[in-house]
């Protein structure tokens, strides 16, 4: 679920994830750490998490 919270984020609202970081006040280094323990990493190019 908070892959898809993010990604529909980054994709609807937000022009990347540390500008998503910055408004909804969460710390990149967190969610990116949670969301790559569950097999997700982050694509700058894309503009969201993909799964490993």
């Amino acid at each position: 679920m908070l892959v898809s919270y993010i990604n529909t984020g980054l994709r609807d609202k937000y022009e990347d994830l540390e500008d998503m970081a910055s408004s909804e006040g969460f710390d990149v280094k967190e969610i990116t750490e949670r969301l790559a323990a569950a097999g997700f990493v982050y694509s700058d190019e894309l503009r969201r998490f993909i799964g490993e």
